[in-house]
């Protein structure tokens, strides 16, 4: 009963503090899905070159290693790795610490989003491309008519569950005390000497904001599925 009262009296006192770090939190989980959204399908492309010297693929092979070393090191690390290191390469920018932040959440982010995108590609069936190649269709056209209208369908629920995990992820920003939902639970439990309540609000919130995406995203998935029908 006590941790309830509790719970109620954090939220009477510092309900600007919670909006503010889901806001943060929302912000910057946008941010990072929509430019590794564009950044990855890049990332994808290369990954499918064909572009070649010899036998060498030099666009393949430099966006093997980059997924290979992003998803092969811990985010919390990248967040490190690029909170040092921009504001001492790019001075002259004075990047605060949450866009440092946030390039680091996209460069990880974009690993993930590029392999979906890639998989989404290859999972259309190759008889599509040989049967537009047969009708005249180049590679570019064969790719924009035929592949991707049909790997997108593929692609976007993969896309929006990257969301769904790029929130949870921004816990990690917390930190380097950035304004997210975990850097605020910092802050009033330092205040009120209460770990367990405010972790509570935090955890619930956190749960409200990827359960009701979930639910969106299954809707989607089976609106996507019907069209198909």
């Amino acid at each position: 009963m006590t941790i309830i009262q509790n719970i109620w009296k954090v939220l009477q006192r510092y309900p600007n503090l919670f909006l503010v770090g889901t806001g943060y939190t929302l912000l910057l989980s946008a941010i990072t899905v929509v430019f590794s959204s564009f950044f990855g399908s890049l990332l994808a492309i290369m990954r499918r070159s064909r572009l070649h010297i010899g036998k060498f693929y030099p666009l393949r092979f430099i966006g093997t290693i980059y997924v290979e070393i992003v998803r092969g090191t811990p985010m919390l690390l990248q967040l490190y790795f690029f909170y040092f290191l921009l504001p001492a390469v790019l001075p002259f920018l004075e990047l605060t610490d949450f866009q440092s932040i946030t390039v680091a959440c996209i460069v990880n982010s974009t690993a993930y989003v590029a392999e979906i995108i890639r998989a989404g590609i290859d999972a259309v069936d190759k008889g599509q491309t040989e049967a537009a190649r047969s009708l005249g269709l180049n590679g570019r056209q064969t790719m924009i008519r035929v592949v991707l209208p049909q790997a997108v369908k593929n692609i976007l629920p993969a896309l929006c569950n990257e969301f769904v995990s790029v929130i949870k992820e921004t816990s990690l920003a917390s930190t380097f005390f950035v304004g997210e939902l975990m850097t605020q639970y910092k802050t009033i439990s330092g205040a009120l000497y209460l770990p367990i309540e405010p972790l509570i609000i935090v955890g619930l919130i956190y749960f409200i904001l990827t359960f009701t995406l979930s639910k969106f995203i299954a809707v989607f998935e089976r609106r996507l599925k019907s069209s198909e029908r």
